[in-house]
């Protein structure tokens, strides 16, 4: 059977390990190509896949395009032109419904790692998936396959619910999703992914629990766990995107999730955030400027691809999962554990951006084998999670069990 060609939407961090990802497993597809507004920056990825010797088969390098991702008829002419399969996207939560739309009216399949945006609109009303992607479900079904939130969170942590689920329990009480960096990298303040998207989930927290959706002021409630490797560290209930499909798809009383920080991220945050410069609104200075206060802050912040080659220590991200099976009471600690160095010694990235890369191009894999090439559009908890899992852990994530117990 001929191999599909996969392209690659987008050259930020997470793109950068993905491509690395797609060098490290280029025999099991066609032909690969990385696309993105900024030439310059698809070099730049292909010369570290370079440096770091990535290609598996060397004779079968990434060809890279330019496009403009938010322009439907120029990704369906991309698409159209060089014979695209699969569709990864990883440019920014604002093009995915243009990608989206691509993608159906060529067929090719789609995956992404987050929620779609809109540049105005910040912490719609929940589920959000409904607002926009769920809205296309119709169009994707015995057409193609769409794979939404296929990174880590969302991604990973939603296939170790549907793992605990089908391994572990009868019943889902609570699901606490707790995702944690207790990383260093030497810049007084800086976000680990795009701080523009980073900021506008912190407008306000939308929960599950007791079956309802409950919103909640930002970093209002705080806890504190102690984490595999890394200890004790304080956590705070945030809104994410996985809730808003497990919701539907799981049948548990309540779903959360939470976010490590430090203290000096949260005082950095609520200043910025109390003069009004996270605001997503245009406003206009003095001299008659318009400018949008959240990209000035973008603008001054680290790049967080910079960060990569400083950063050291360890992310947690895992799933404290709470049911019954058999009639007892029974808890699971599903995580991943990856270091800032390794993950620099391997592909010249920092954790963050390799927790998230590396598992969409696992599903790329999925979709490529057929094992995951449902043709309908689905969220991660919706599939197989067992061959995502053991893929995961032979690409560099490998899944921890800290207990299953009956209590």
């Amino acid at each position: 059977m001929k191999k599909k060609n996969i392209l690659l939407v987008g050259a930020g961090g997470v793109s950068h390990v993905a491509a690395h990802k797609l060098a490290q497993n280029n025999d099991l597809f066609g032909n690969i190509y990385l696309a993105s507004r900024s030439i310059e920056s698809c070099k730049q990825i292909l010369k570290s896949i370079e440096r770091k010797k990535s290609y598996k088969d060397s004779s079968k390098k990434i060809q890279i395009k330019q496009i403009n991702a938010l322009n439907v008829l120029d990704m369906i002419k991309l698409i159209e032109d060089l014979g695209i399969s699969i569709t990864v996207n990883l440019a920014s939560a604002f093009c995915n419904m243009s990608i989206l739309e691509a993608c159906i009216e060529t067929c090719s399949a789609y995956i992404d790692t987050a929620i779609h945006e809109e540049p105005y609109k910040v912490c719609e009303d929940p589920p959000w998936y409904a607002n926009y992607e769920w809205k296309r479900k119709d169009r994707c079904k015995d057409k193609i396959t769409a794979i939404l939130g296929a990174g880590f969170d969302p991604g990973v942590v939603n296939a170790y619910v549907a793992y605990a689920k089908k391994h572990f329990f009868d019943t889902i009480n609570t699901i606490d999703i707790m995702d944690v960096n207790a990383g260093s990298h030497g810049k007084y303040f800086a976000t680990n992914f795009d701080p523009e998207i980073n900021f506008r989930e912190f407008v306000k927290v939308w929960a599950w629990i007791d079956k309802k959706w409950v919103c909640k002021t930002v970093h209002s409630e705080k806890r504190v766990y102690d984490f595999p490797v890394i200890g004790k560290q304080t956590i705070y209930l945030s809104g994410h995107d996985e809730i808003h499909s497990l919701s539907k798809n799981i049948d548990a009383n309540s779903i959360r999730f939470w976010m490590g920080f430090s203290d000096h991220y949260i005082n950095c945050f609520s200043v910025l955030r109390n003069i009004g410069l996270l605001s997503e609104k245009p406003i206009k200075t003095k001299e008659g400027v318009e400018v949008v206060p959240l990209k000035v802050v973008k603008a001054c912040l680290p790049d967080p691809k910079t960060l990569a080659p400083n950063y050291v220590g360890n992310t947690c991200i895992g799933d404290m999962i709470v049911g019954e099976k058999d009639g007892c009471k029974k808890e699971v600690f599903i995580y991943n554990v990856s270091n800032h160095e390794t993950c620099y010694s391997e592909v010249e990235s920092q954790a963050i951006s390799y927790t998230a890369g590396v598992p969409i191009i696992a599903a790329a894999i999925l979709v490529a084998s057929g094992d995951w090439d449902v043709k309908k559009m689905v969220n991660v908890e919706e599939l197989d999670p067992d061959p995502y899992l053991d893929l995961l852990g032979n690409m560099g994530l490998p899944t921890k069990i800290l207990f299953a117990k009956n209590l």
